[in-house]
């Protein structure tokens, strides 16, 4: 396997941006916090191998914090959602930022696992985030992964040195 290059997207890239989030979200918006993103006018990171995209990040810089707002690695264990965090808390460290955040959802057990795993720390949750951003975007289903009914919003963070 050929290494894995994460690069930051250009203006060329904002349709693929747009489709791959369509695709994986079932919207070309993400509704998170309260807060309505349009995908393809977000600051993304691309990761490629061998010339095919791997994985995709968005992300928000507000204040003193770099917000992830998605992650999309399309191959579990290769490596790809690692190497995109790494590039975002290096953007951040880069423009003097002091944190990284994400929110992700009550049944994203998976999603824990690998923030936790990458030095993210669990700091807020916020029970029925997700059923009133279901309001702005009812595609979110009632129930997601491994069955769980899907409620709430779970905020992890890191500091950046």
């Amino acid at each position: 396997m050929t290494a894995l290059r994460v690069r930051s997207a250009g203006p060329d890239d904002r349709a693929t941006v747009a489709q791959l989030i369509t695709e994986s979200w079932h919207a070309p918006i993400l509704v998170v916090h309260g807060v309505t993103y349009v995908a393809a006018d977000l600051p993304a990171l691309l990761a490629e191998r061998d010339g095919t995209l791997a994985g995709l990040l968005t992300y928000h810089v507000e204040g003193d914090a770099l917000e992830i707002v998605s992650l999309n690695a399309f191959t579990s264990g290769a490596g790809v959602g690692s190497a995109l965090v790494a590039a975002a808390a290096e953007i951040a460290r880069e423009r003097g930022l002091t944190r990284l955040w994400v929110v992700t959802t009550n049944d994203n057990l998976d999603a824990l696992r690998f923030y936790q795993r990458r030095g993210l720390r669990l700091a807020a949750l916020a029970p029925g985030a997700v059923d009133a951003a279901r309001a702005i975007k009812p595609s979110i289903p009632l129930v997601g992964d491994h069955g769980i009914p899907l409620r709430d919003e779970l905020t992890l963070e890191m500091p950046i040195a």
